[in-house]
């Protein structure tokens, strides 16, 4: 096809995956390429990804974003559709017959694993399944916890999550009824008896990955007393001074960290745990549920800008009931398309998918799936410009595309009885999800079930 011809006629392109990093690169592909046709694919028949199942329930401010998505999901341009699964209900090959390019740009669906003995007992459980419980994700409602049986949880990792996680367990349940967090994991965690989280990372204070907007929140809960060692916190930063100095954030994460727990002997109580990796899970005598973690002590090696923790052989146990895990997601590979297993993302240059050196053309990545489970919804908007940028030049150029054959994909999802949910749709479904919640006195109550959400419609 010559490029004029592609120029006169829509550029089609089929968007995998509905959060942030599909969302930000439609929105982007409209306004500079403004002769597009977008289809976008999800799996749920909700869309936005993690800012709907991700982000913490006390965090409402962060979903501000949903109006811009919203916007572009009002483009004539755009149709949505969910409850379609991409390598399930419909192959890629299927796809590329329909479109000019593919974005794939469904995240990181898998849970890095610790590796140790034990993983696998009742009350250790991923940040993944923790966080899409409490946030009403389907495939995680009916998860279990035991925490009315402990008073001590430990999170493994030290991130945002990490610390969303240790927020939701210790904030006063009153508090969160406010939020959209589920009715089920609030009947639940009113039972909770956990009254102290232990934050335990590999490496030390400087080199943790929570920021200051997250430490000053969780400083700031109500009855809630923080610990560390301080001494080995005002150590750290004096003998890192040279690579804090130069940068701005971290100087004020340290500097919370420094000045310590404004709140003094409360009744519940969080800690970070430094130079910690854990080695075992620990059993009840007799049962398959937790009753520790065994821990390798480290010591920190390597440049100031590098370092590296290194285990000395000496080993210490702590008693807990709960074992969340918050140390990374990996994205899982789809039939048909180049993917770096060690890396966990497709490669790529740019956004254009790559297989060995070469470029595959009109097939294109973006998000999570791009770069690696890493960074936050600003830092997915860029990513996602840049891959939107790509495919810009890539039609300036002329570069080769799909060949699509013109298949009928409506013929298909009627073959295999699949119902794919509009956009329309579902904001039906979120308006009775904000009916439900007003009668609650909370933003929203969502539905948990996806046939719930059908019978909406």
């Amino acid at each position: 096809m010559s490029v004029i011809s592609k120029v006169s006629a829509p550029f089609k392109l089929a968007i995998v995956g509905s959060g942030p990093a599909g969302f930000y690169t439609a929105h982007r592909l409209l306004k500079e390429w403004p002769n597009t046709q977008i289809d976008m694919f999800d799996s749920l028949p909700t869309p936005h990804g993690l800012v709907r199942f991700g982000v913490a329930p006390d965090h409402p401010e962060v979903k501000n974003v949903m109006s811009t998505f919203d916007r572009v999901a009002e483009d004539d341009r755009f149709r949505f559709f969910g409850n379609v699964t991409i390598g399930k209900n419909i192959s890629v090959k299927e796809l590329s017959n329909n479109f000019d390019a593919i974005l794939l740009s469904y995240g990181a669906s898998e849970d890095r694993k610790m590796n140790i003995p034990g993983e696998d007992t009742y009350g250790v459980a991923s940040a993944r399944n923790f966080v899409g419980w409490y946030n009403g994700h389907p495939d995680y409602t009916d998860f279990k916890l035991p925490l009315d049986d402990t008073d001590t949880a430990v999170v493994v990792g030290q991130g945002n999550v990490a610390l969303d996680i240790a927020r939701i367990l210790l904030t006063p349940i009153d508090t969160l009824r406010k939020t959209d967090i589920t009715e089920y994991a609030l009947e639940t965690l009113s039972k909770s008896r956990v009254k102290h989280v232990h934050v335990v990372g590999r490496r030390g204070p400087v080199q943790v990955s929570f920021t200051s907007k997250e430490v000053r929140e969780q400083m700031s809960i109500p009855g809630v007393q923080f610990n560390a060692d301080m001494n080995f916190i005002s150590k750290e930063i004096t003998e890192s001074q040279s690579i804090i100095s130069k940068n701005r954030p971290l100087k004020r994460l340290m500097s919370l960290l420094e000045k310590g727990s404004p709140t003094k002997e409360a009744d519940k109580s969080w800690t970070a745990k430094f130079l910690r990796s854990p080695v075992e899970v620990l059993k009840r005598a007799n049962e398959n549920r937790v009753n520790g973690i065994k821990y390798e002590i480290n010591r920190l090696e390597g440049p100031l800008d590098a370092r590296k923790a290194i285990g000395t052989g000496e080993f210490e146990t702590q008693e807990c009931g709960v074992i969340l895990t918050s140390i990374g997601y990996k994205s899982a590979p789809i039939e048909g398309i180049p993917f770096d297993s060690r890396q966990g993302r497709v490669p790529n240059y740019l956004g254009k998918i790559l297989n060995g050196k070469d470029e595959l053309p009109g097939m294109y990545t973006a998000g999570w799936l791009k770069r690696g489970p890493t960074g936050v919804i600003v830092s997915t908007m860029t990513d996602a410009y840049e891959t939107a940028d790509t495919i810009v030049d890539d039609l300036k150029n002329g570069k080769p595309m799909l060949a699509p054959k013109g298949d009928d994909l409506t013929k298909l999802f009627q073959e295999r009885q699949i119902r794919p949910v509009s956009y329309l749709d579902w904001k039906k479904i979120e308006a009775a999800e904000f009916a439900m919640g007003e009668k609650l006195g909370k933003p929203r109550e969502k539905f948990c079930r996806i046939q719930d959400m059908l019978a909406v419609l």
